[in-house]
């Protein structure tokens, strides 16, 4: 069953062209605020397409589909795993696909081939490979337009959002040479990559940056591209896992050119609920 949203922090969705519908939450009584890794943050080394949760509950369908494939933990093959572990993949209207990875299994449709939102796929396990925490990575795929979809965009939230902080913001010039905004007052003009110290669950959901009240660059994590087989942020240009995240303890925030003169630089960090978190600078260029 297709619901149609009625929320206006939605309407990014539509402008991106994607069929703005919802689909339940695959587990029950989930909090803002409650899950173990957060869609677009840094996990084993790559950016990641799925929400992990955080407790081992029951999972269920989140809309009407069809089974399209089902993993299981050690397959056919004595060699290669499933990452995934256990893991069903169900297929929707207008070329979307949820996946439902890190099962205990898959049995209970194993010989289903159209599936209700609700049905039962019994409960999360240590099937796939998750750091040693028995609970559910979810996915939501865009076939049409080759991405992943930020999951929290298309259901409901409740609950607090776990806070931002901009922390040890720093500038980057193409030469690598980095500059804490928090302490610097004079720069060279031109090109900066802008970087915040990274959290280790949550991530902005929007990023967005100013030079002298305007607009330079702004980031938004409700959708990964995949690009050349590499999931990318979308900003003024599509962004690879190198620039988003040059090492563990960074977060990519926008690229920036910087005039000649006297300048302020503003970092507007928010969460999917629109709340924001800001930064001023003020730096001389020369």
């Amino acid at each position: 069953m297709k619901r149609i949203l009625k929320i206006g922090a939605f309407s990014a969705l539509a402008a991106l062209g994607f069929s703005v519908v919802a689909f339940d939450w695959p587990q029950n009584a989930i909090l803002s605020d409650s899950f173990y890794s957060y869609f677009g943050q840094l996990r084993g080394g790559r950016m990641s397409q799925s929400l992990v949760f955080s407790d081992t509950e029951d999972v269920s369908i989140a809309d009407d589909g069809n089974v399209v494939v089902l993993f299981t933990e050690h397959g056919d093959s004595d060699i290669f795993e499933s990452t995934l572990g256990n893991a069903a993949v169900i297929a929707h209207d207008d070329g979307m696909l949820t996946v439902y990875a890190n099962l205990d299994s898959v049995e209970k449709i194993a010989d289903a081939t159209e599936v209700k939102a609700g049905t039962s796929l019994g409960v999360t396990s240590n099937s796939g490979w998750q750091e040693g925490f028995a609970c559910l990575e979810f996915q939501v795929v865009d076939t049409v337009n080759k991405s992943f979809i930020n999951p929290r965009v298309l259901m409901p939230r409740t609950g607090d959002e776990i806070p931002l902080e901009l922390r040890n913001v720093t500038a980057v010039n193409k030469a690598g040479i980095s500059y804490g905004l928090g302490s610097v007052k004079t720069l060279n003009a031109g090109s900066y990559m802008i970087y915040n110290e990274r959290q280790d669950v949550a991530i902005p959901y929007k990023s967005t940056i100013y030079i002298n009240g305007v607009v330079v660059e702004s980031l938004q994590y409700s959708v990964l591209y995949e690009v050349d087989g590499k999931l990318c942020v979308k900003g003024k240009n599509l962004h690879p896992l190198s620039t988003v995240y040059p090492s563990s303890d960074r977060q990519f925030l926008g690229e920036i050119s910087v005039p000649r003169g006297h300048n302020e630089i503003q970092v507007v960090i928010s969460d999917i609920l629109g709340k924001e978190y800001v930064s001023t600078y003020i730096v001389d260029a020369r």
